[in-house]
């Protein structure tokens, strides 16, 4: 049977106590120097080429020449949100047997697929060493954790439930910017005035960005256990109640703006809120730093809430970092994924790019109200694995479920999705 990753529902508390992983079998080859002793360059593969997402890694670069000026940090950055081009560059140079030193991944299950295939290095003792397990949350841990094994480093945690909106919109509108909707039913009436005074209600851009909106429209009509259930086959994709998300998210995209599918990353459609040409954009907190980045402030510009029927949940992303097996600099890869999971490099990372640290004794005094919010509710809310983003589902069933959506952006057939997402469950699901 496919070796498949812990995907744990249950509520993740920062403060409790962390007990660490064991079980590994093996360790990877022991290389030749300590990261302390490391030269030369480190190749680092990531999507964060541009924006507050750049602004981010460049960050932790800078932690990372503080803590090792021997070596020279090589970015190898492609663009593309979610890394929906960087994934597919990745691919073929891994096939190829050219991999960089270390990559960036979502944490979850879309390292499924790099393991299958024998790409990564298992960094059990690389976390025994630098006594990870202890500063990371257990929950977090169980989700990187694969048959005992530890594949990559978290160098943060996300949440793509929450809806950023421009305050003065909603008050032209007559809304009250400080009471969100409780429910998709009332979001829609809500968008419903949007639209009346003349603004667009939603702004979405491409693929991605329409199947983060997918899943937390799932999330909102189905609940957490049924949400859940689409991923471990509890809940079936041919249901009724799966019918009406669905038609639930054809309402949803009703309120979007025309040119969605024309904007190729979420930046753009964030911005159409910055602007006031829309109200609402459902997006990860990166966009909490595009936000801070140009000067807008919370609560005057901008608010946010969780997506409208998902409050007490936090759809968690992680992006994480590997180490391939056959990297040109195992050593400094090392080096890196030291930096990558220190208080230090988490706390300057985190605070430029609008999330939260994985590492929790990072310090967060100087961080945003937003991830203030954002660390308190990690530590108390149900904690779901996002779609869109490879905590959920290995990359392959990511792929051809994104297709489906995509399609549906266009043709809006219920039925269609539905049989297209069952079939995709089918064959991928164990």
């Amino acid at each position: 049977m496919r070796r498949r990753l812990t995907l744990v529902a249950a509520a993740a508390a920062l403060g409790l106590a962390l007990a660490g992983c064991g079980g590994a079998a093996d360790t990877p080859a022991e290389s030749a120097a300590p990261p302390s002793e490391a030269t030369g360059n480190v190749g680092v593969f990531t999507w964060w080429a541009d924006g507050s997402e750049k602004v981010g890694l460049d960050a932790l670069v800078g932690v990372f020449n503080t803590d090792f000026p021997k070596l020279t940090f090589d970015n190898l950055a492609v663009a593309g949100g979610a890394g929906s081009q960087a994934k597919s560059v990745l691919a073929a140079q891994l096939k190829a047997g050219n991999p960089p030193d270390s990559f960036q991944a979502h944490a979850g299950a879309e390292l499924q697929d790099y393991i299958d295939a024998e790409q990564l290095e298992d960094l059990s003792s690389f976390y025994a060493d630098n006594k990870l397990t202890e500063q990371f949350p257990k929950d977090l841990v169980d989700r990187l954790t694969v048959d005992g094994k530890i594949y990559s480093v978290p160098s943060n945690i996300h949440r793509s439930n929450v809806v950023w909106a421009n305050v003065d919109v909603l008050k032209k509108a007559g809304l009250d910017p400080a009471k969100p909707a409780e429910n998709l039913d009332a979001w829609f009436a809500d968008m419903d005035k949007i639209k009346a005074a003349g603004k667009t209600p939603l702004a979405v851009a491409g693929s991605w960005t329409q199947v983060q909106l997918f899943e937390n429209v799932l999330l909102s009509s189905l609940g957490v256990d049924g949400y859940n259930g689409l991923w471990d086959g509890k809940t079936d994709w041919k249901g009724a109640d799966v019918t009406k998300a669905i038609e639930a998210y054809k309402k949803a995209l009703s309120y979007t703006n025309s040119d969605r599918d024309s904007l190729s990353d979420w930046a753009p459609a964030t911005q159409l809120v910055e602007d006031g040409a829309a109200a609402y954009n459902l997006m990860g907190d990166w966009a909490e730093a595009k936000f801070a980045q140009d000067g807008k402030k919370a609560g005057v510009d901008y608010s946010y809430f969780p997506m409208p029927g998902t409050q007490g949940v936090f759809n968690f992303l992680a992006d994480s970092f590997t180490l391939p097996v056959g990297a040109p600099n195992p050593d400094g890869a090392k080096a890196w994924l030291t930096t990558v999971g220190s208080a230090e490099g988490q706390s300057a990372f985190n605070k430029a790019k609008g999330s939260i640290p994985a590492n929790i004794t990072a310090k967060t005094d100087d961080f945003s109200e937003y991830q203030k919010s954002a660390i308190k509710d990690f530590s108390q809310d149900k904690i779901v694995s996002s779609l869109a983003h490879g905590a959920a589902v290995p990359v392959a069933w990511l792929n051809e479920l994104s297709t489906a959506v995509s399609k549906f952006g266009g043709d809006g057939n219920v039925a269609t999705l539905q049989e297209s997402a069952a079939a995709t469950a089918a064959k991928f699901a164990q």
